[in-house]
């Protein structure tokens, strides 16, 4: 919650709110550790990666990041966290176990917003708002090694299970582009609603869901044609999202009508 500064925690199975916790000034970006015990969240104001103890459900430590954080990921094995830092446009890496900062990584494109995981660790793909480009970072390598040219003002990031597409929301596009992310090169544009923004895969990869934050809906789009199959009314200003590990539920985070769907 962006004007409160704090986590709301809800309980999936009873969908009720169950605990709130402080965590700084802006809290943007989130990531929760594979174990469950960890979350990774970036407070923008105060150029900080917040370590929350889910357990005692609190602030556990703090990392410097530079100034603007914005999207947060934790890479499959869990060893790294990657976090968007605007103003220096760079991608953060964070190592898991010192809790320290290892080292950045320049983007050429300008205003990072996403920072999303392979689902092998490989690459991190990055939406860089002010270039229309997503940004491609060998984790091995620790570079940039390609750049994928896309619709206005790129947003979410969600790969298919197998790695082998992602998907990206370019809000002032409407577009949805779907990337070869082997070849690291756009498969096919998909048109979505307005102002089109947060992407969740389903855990089958057999559906996209994207947020479209002016017509208050998410979209429906099937990965086996790449076309659009339904569409679901939500809040106001639909923002980021999340989705249970068995695909039944996913969770909608309403910017103007400070609710989740």
């Amino acid at each position: 919650n962006e004007k409160t500064g704090t986590l709301t925690l809800i309980d999936p199975a009873r969908d009720a709110v169950v605990g709130e916790i402080g965590a700084g000034t802006k809290p943007r970006g989130m990531a929760v550790s594979a174990d469950g015990r960890r979350l990774y969240v970036s407070d923008q104001p105060n150029s900080a990666l917040l370590i929350v103890d889910l357990q005692k459900r609190a602030i556990e430590s703090k990392v410097d990041l530079g100034e603007s954080p914005e999207g947060v990921s934790i890479s499959p094995d869990g060893k790294w966290v990657a976090a968007a830092v605007e103003v220096s446009n760079s991608i953060a890496f964070v190592d898991t176990t010192t809790g320290k900062v290892a080292f950045h990584v320049k983007t050429q494109g300008k205003n990072p917003e996403h920072a999303v995981f392979s689902p092998d660790g490989r690459w991190v793909y990055v939406s860089a708002e002010d270039a229309d480009t997503v940004d491609v970072i060998d984790v091995g390598k620790r570079e940039q090694v390609a750049s994928v040219k896309v619709g206005n003002r790129p947003r979410g990031i969600a790969f298919t299970p197998d790695g082998k597409r992602a998907y990206v929301a370019c809000e002032l596009a409407n577009t949805v582009y779907a990337i070869d992310a082997t070849r690291h090169a756009v498969l096919a544009s998909i048109p979505a609603g307005n102002f089109s923004n947060g992407v969740t895969m389903r855990p089958d990869g057999a559906r996209v869901f994207v947020s479209n934050g002016r017509d208050a809906s998410v979209s429906v789009i099937d990965t086996g044609t790449n076309a659009i199959v339904a569409t679901v009314k939500v809040g106001n200003r639909p923002w980021n999202m999340a989705i249970t590990p068995d695909g039944a539920k996913r969770y909608v985070a309403n910017g103007r009508s400070n609710s989740v769907s």
